[in-house]
């Protein structure tokens, strides 16, 4: 079978150190801040020449954490509650062919910092570390197509009610309460839990958050610093 190599040009630093409550799509909780950093190869100013004029951001990624010798044809997409089988081209699944992720993202600014420039971006649905393999422009005349069908997912999905006690949510540094309200209220767990006794647990920003999901609301109850290991 004919392959082709492919390099990592960066890797994104976000709030998320594992898969569980990053946002299923990209842009759906817009208050998320993450960086892109450049591998040293990359580490060139020239090569984001112009990218100031861009609101938005096209990023070419790894599934890292799905990268599998195999493949299937057909998925389970959580969106219809893992019951169903679809095929893997008429999904966004990670588990495909080749793991390759595409998000779109807002540009919020360049940063010049000891790694050279880093891009400032939100909205995004990548693990903390995820390679990134390529940045194109969004270009609204072409990449904006308001008369699209969504096929079996044609809305976003609901979002739920958040009961996050002050006492909580004061231990959360003040920056980043919008963006975890945002993936709480987002529903991270699997589609096919629906148990309202049980507690999960989601790693953001250095905290662990338990939360239940009961009567379409998620309620917090615990939050504490993330424990090494």
């Amino acid at each position: 079978m004919e392959q082709h190599s492919i390099k990592v040009i960066a890797r994104i630093r976000s709030d998320f150190k594992t898969k569980f409550g990053v946002p299923r799509q990209s842009g759906l909780v817009e208050a998320l801040r993450a960086r892109i950093v450049f591998e040293p190869e990359y580490r060139n100013a020239d090569a984001l020449r112009g990218i100031e004029g861009f609101s938005h951001l096209w990023l070419i990624w790894q599934f890292s954490e799905a990268v599998r010798e195999d493949w299937s044809p057909t998925v389970r997409p959580p969106r219809l509650g893992g019951n169903e089988r679809m095929g893997v081209f008429a999904t966004r699944s990670p588990f495909r062919p080749n793991a390759i992720g595409l998000s779109c993202v807002r540009l919020e600014g360049v940063e010049q910092t000891a790694e050279g420039s880093v891009l400032l971006v939100s909205g995004a649905d990548l693990m903390d570390g995820t390679p990134i393999y390529d940045i194109k422009p969004y270009l609204p005349y072409a990449d904006c197509k308001p008369e699209a069908s969504g096929g079996f997912a044609p809305q976003r999905g609901k979002t739920l009610a958040v009961d996050f006690p002050a006492e909580l949510l004061s231990r959360v540094p003040e920056d980043k309460r919008d963006a975890l309200t945002g993936v709480l209220a987002q529903d991270p767990r699997p589609h096919y839990q629906s148990d309202p006794q049980r507690i999960y647990g989601m790693a953001f920003a250095g905290l662990e958050v338990r939360f239940r999901v009961a009567d379409g609301a998620v309620y917090v109850v615990e939050v504490t610093e993330e424990r090494d290991g």
